[in-house]
């Protein structure tokens, strides 16, 4: 997709999902046999529910099919949330992972899985497992040191609704 039609497609539609309490996270446009395929990635700090994704992808249609900003061919239309293997690139992303367990791979000391106990504009406070029996410890992290991070599934581990009831 050329940079103008992302940015225009982004410019589009960044209103209508800004008006559903939502941030649009990525545009992706990709071939799918003869059609197009628009992903539409959105977010917000409560997550995203199934109904919102239907109701704005309604809108984003109508406000589709009013332009010309995906041309003449065909193309299918998805809004989703992110995966839960999408890679924390934004602050907003560790925001939203605090208490979660996550792998960063570090630009010099290699790779760490911890949980984010908090965030702040320079970097993460983080809680890292102990090893065979011994105690958690704390360490700080600065976003620079950050090549990649992504958040580690869980599945035993209980939801903060789950841990107030």
């Amino acid at each position: 997709m050329s940079t103008t039609q992302s940015e225009r497609l982004r410019g589009l539609l960044e209103p209508l999902v800004s008006a559903e309490q939502l941030d649009l996270e990525e545009i992706e446009v990709s071939r799918a046999g003869r059609r197009r395929v628009l992903r539409i990635i959105v977010d917000s700090d409560e997550g995203v529910e199934l109904d919102a994704c239907a109701e704005l992808s309604r809108a984003i249609s109508q406000k589709l099919d009013e332009t010309d900003a995906m041309g003449e061919d065909e193309y299918v239309l998805e809004v989703s949330s992110p995966g839960a293997d999408r890679p924390l690139t934004e602050h907003r992303h560790y925001v939203r992972a605090t208490g979660r367990l996550v792998k960063l791979h570090l630009r010099e000391d290699g790779e760490l899985v911890a949980r984010i106990l908090a965030v702040d504009e320079d970097g993460l406070d983080l809680e890292v497992p102990g090893v065979k029996g011994r105690k958690p410890t704390s360490r700080r992290i600065a976003f620079g040191e950050i090549a990649r991070a992504r958040v580690e599934i869980e599945f035993n581990r209980k939801d903060k609704k789950e841990e107030e009831a």
